[in-house]
């Protein structure tokens, strides 16, 4: 077997140790040098440079990793040279480790070697597009509090569901309104009469008031048609009996997106109908006019995640015998569903601008999105984007400047448009210079008022102003203390915005820039804390949890149907909308404590999950948060979802999930093997485990560099099936549970429960560090080291002193970040 798996990564580069200690068999034994240096420059060098800095042949990557020193004087002992081992063991293993960790191996020598160090950057696509949102938001919806949040699990602005009005006419007439209702979800089947105010639920009448009714909310179940209710048709002609029957109902509201992608909108109704989703005039859905026997409409549309998008649906029922309607989506990784209550609201918002020129993606090879890099296709798609918001500004003229065509200083307040369009879009006031470049030459030479506006709106999107992070930030190459020329407030501003929402600075945030707020440390957290209660904060750490979960790519969970038949893509949708409820819960409660995303004993189930995983739960039961009966779960790490998504089809995985707390919540670099290994099938061990089957797999020693911390963490999960439902034994043997971790200081720990683990890692140093890392990393998109050998550490004992409080963990770096690039100015002056 090839030595691959002794790879590790940094900085997007696959390193290796293997061929510089393969040239060990083939040259002189590890005992030909006194010293680890002189070992290494006779055998190594040749390939591997005299720092470990790789050359341009067979080695071109530096080696570096994670190994602690044990395991690399463990991993060289056992297995190196590869084909004779015994050629470089004891004392001549042990000297070549020692002195490969020290100068060029471990984390701190690298930081040695080349120093991090903040650099300029250009907005992230993700930043792109919610600037642009946001900034033509502030011109058709500025006092609209869309982003203002509460706390609780995905808990909106109130009420719940879609406004309906009911008519007693296909056509809308107002004067047929027959009631109103809230309808929690749409998914009705009326049958062949009108639908009605179902008695013991509360509806407004139009003209005249009804007994025992008034406003209130209806749920889809209880919303049938009622003929009880109705009074019989009159023996008249059938005319007058198909009258008697039509209808028309208009639901209103807004529609909360959680992820940023293209969703698939799904309507089911054999009458005629429209939706409107994101868009006041044109229909995203068109069946008004029904085609053959088609009963499905369906389209796609690309939102923006942690926003709300007014929704609208008409439906009429003229010469169909029955009625029905039925609204579904598909969201950005998840499957396909009636749209839930929870994501629904009555209040109606204005339309949201989503541009939909496509980009390149960013560069996420060390982890996180850096943006350094500029190519041509990132170029051009800049262009591409500022001519179509400039073409949709121009388009709506008078939606975005509310001036009518025929006002007569309508110049004057283009000219203040566009200056205050540049203003919100380069974050800080113009220089009476931009102003003249920006705006007063682009009026003079240009004949037509509105392509004044086009071209102003054009060259401020593709300015540096707009494009690039705090243009006055001038960092040094080599380190920060120097770094910085002109950090000013209105930079503080920005860089508060774009690292807890990533988007431009509100007006409250401009205002304390303007006006000497931002000055102290103390008032920068104040912002910062304030920033918080915005929903693009909450989006922002909702996007992070899943990517610290590795669940921001789609992947559909498939069962052996033979072996689970009851598992479906319903479960698997209802699983992921669960656990999203408990990552809201734990980042959004009163307390937003880390260490309960680990130790909480009870999770988020409706009545088909309570039904399959066996909780005493009614099977119409809506999401509710419900306590471990038996006591056998324990946070993330026992939650449904994580175990079937991190499983096979028929079997349990401990490889999956031993990386994914060794990688995610431990912080620990690894490579994946060189080529795909299928498991060894069941069916040909039958007398083994599934625990037995990985540690045979895995037994060569090459395999053990990685495995050895692998296996011991995903063994723990054991108790737990393909899908997730706990287990004492797998086919009559019981289930082995026993594991460990050594942490990166050399201790190791214990563990024969999954619920041992989940204690450990809420308690553990490496896990507070790879959080709080993670954490940062994804909010700033910059190297943490750069801000300071010692703000990881300040940071998690702050983190710890808060009582690990993951918004207070938000605020904190947002505002250390800032601090440490402006004092560092600050002291500079």
């Amino acid at each position: 077997m090839q030595f691959r798996h002794a790879v590790y990564e940094k900085s997007g580069k696959i390193i290796s140790l293997f061929f510089c200690l393969l040239c060990l068999s083939d040259r002189l034994p590890c005992h030909a040098g006194t010293t680890g240096q002189q070992i290494y420059l006779q055998q190594c060098a040749t390939c591997h440079g005299e720092k470990g800095e790789g050359d341009t042949g067979e080695c071109p990557d530096p080696l570096v990793g994670d190994l602690t020193l044990t395991d690399l004087i463990h991993f060289i002992s056992e297995s190196m040279p590869e084909d004779t081992p015994e050629h470089c063991v004891g004392p001549e293993a042990e000297k070549v480790a020692r002195y490969i960790y020290a100068n060029f191996y471990s984390p701190l020598a690298q930081a040695r070697i080349a120093p991090a160090r903040v650099r300029l950057s250009r907005l992230t696509v993700r930043q792109i597009e919610n600037t642009l949102a946001d900034l033509a938001r502030s011109f058709t919806a500025p006092d609209e509090s869309t982003y203002a949040t509460r706390k609780g699990p995905l808990e909106l602005r109130g009420s719940r569901g879609l406004q309906g009005d009911y008519y007693q006419s296909h056509n809308f007439q107002t004067d047929q309104r027959a009631f109103q209702r809230r309808d929690t979800t749409i998914d009705f089947d009326f049958g062949t009469t009108r639908p009605v105010a179902q008695k013991g639920h509360p509806v407004a009448q139009k003209g005249r008031p009804v007994a025992e009714k008034a406003d209130g909310e209806v749920r889809s179940s209880d919303a049938k048609a009622d003929p009880s209710e109705q009074k019989a048709p009159p023996n008249e002609e059938a005319k007058e009996k198909e009258v008697e029957t039509n209808f028309s109902i208009r639901w209103q509201g807004s529609v909360f997106a959680a992820a940023t992608g293209t969703y698939e909108f799904l309507l089911e109704t054999p009458n005629g109908a429209k939706l409107w989703v994101n868009d006041h005039q044109v229909p995203l859905i068109d069946a008004w006019v029904a085609s053959g026997d088609t009963t499905e409409h369906r389209a796609v549309i690309r939102l923006l995640g942690g926003r709300f998008y007014p929704l609208r649906i008409d439906l009429f029922k003229h010469k169909e015998k029955n009625a029905s309607i039925r609204l579904k989506w598909l969201p950005p990784h998840k499957t396909e569903e009636v749209i839930p209550e929870h994501v629904l609201q009555p209040d109606l918002v204005a339309p949201t601008l989503v541009t939909r020129t496509p980009f390149p993606p960013d560069d996420r090879s060390t982890g996180y999105v850096r943006a350094h890099r500029i190519s041509q296709a990132w170029d051009e798609a800049t262009t591409y984007t500022a001519l179509e918001v400039a073409r949709r500004i121009v388009d709506h003229l008078a939606t975005y400047t509310s001036l009518p065509q025929e006002e007569v200083e309508r110049e004057a307040r283009l000219r203040q448009f566009c200056t205050t369009f540049a203003h919100r879009a380069f974050r800080r006031p113009l220089s009476k210079q931009q102003v003249a470049f920006y705006i007063d030459r682009t009026f003079e030479d240009t004949q037509y008022l509105e392509l004044a506006v086009k071209k102003i709106v054009l060259i401020v999107l593709k300015s540096p102003h707009f494009l690039y992070r705090e243009v006055g930030f001038k960092p040094s190459a080599a380190n920060l203390t120097d770094a910085t020329d002109h950090f000013d407030a209105y930079d503080v501003a920005s860089w508060l915005a774009f690292s807890l929402w990533d988007s431009l600075p509100d007006e409250p945030l401009l205002q304390a820039a303007a006006t000497g707020q931002l000055e102290s440390r103390e008032q920068i957290s104040e912002q910062a804390a304030r920033m918080l209660t915005d929903r693009r904060a909450k989006a922002k750490l909702y996007d992070f949890l899943l990517q610290w979960l590795k669940l921001d790519q789609s992947v559909e969970i498939i069962k052996d149907p033979q072996q689970y038949p009851q598992f479906s893509v319903k479960v698997a949708a209802d699983l992921r909308t669960s656990l999203g409820l408990l990552l809201e819960e734990a980042a959004w409660s009163e307390t937003s404590d880390y260490r309960q995303l680990l130790l909480s004993n009870s999770f988020y189930a409706n009545g088909r999950l309570a039904r399959y995983y066996g909780l005493d739960l009614p099977i119409d039961a809506s999401f509710q948060r419900i306590p471990d009966p038996a006591g056998q779960r324990v946070g993330l790490l026992s939650h449904p979802y994580l175990l079937a998504r991190y499983a096979y089809a028929n079997t349990s995985s401990p490889i999956h999930r031993g990386v994914l707390i060794a990688r995610s919540l431990l912080g620990r670099r690894l490579m994946p093997p060189p080529m795909a290994v299928e498991p060894l099938p069941p069916e040909l061990h039958t007398g083994l485990s599934t625990r037995q089957r990985v540690a045979l797999q895995t037994k060569p020693p090459a395999c053990q560099t990685c495995h050895m911390l692998i296996n011991p963490l995903g063994f723990t999960l054991e108790n737990f099936d393909a899908v997730g439902r706990f287990r004492d034994n797998e086919e009559g043997r019981p289930v082995d549970t026993a594991g460990s971790y050594v942490t990166t200081d050399g201790e190791k720990f214990q563990f024969w429960s999954v619920a041992e683990l989940a204690t450990f890692l809420a308690g553990s140093e490496d896990a507070h560090l790879a959080f709080v890392e993670g954490l940062f990393q994804f909010m700033i998109n910059q190297p943490v080291a750069a801000f300071g050998d010692d703000t990881l550490r300040v940071l998690q004992q702050s983190f710890a002193d808060n009582g690990y409080d993951i918004q207070a963990l938000l605020a904190e770096i947002a505002a250390t970040s800032v601090w440490r690039v402006r004092s560092l100015e600050q002291q500079k002056e």
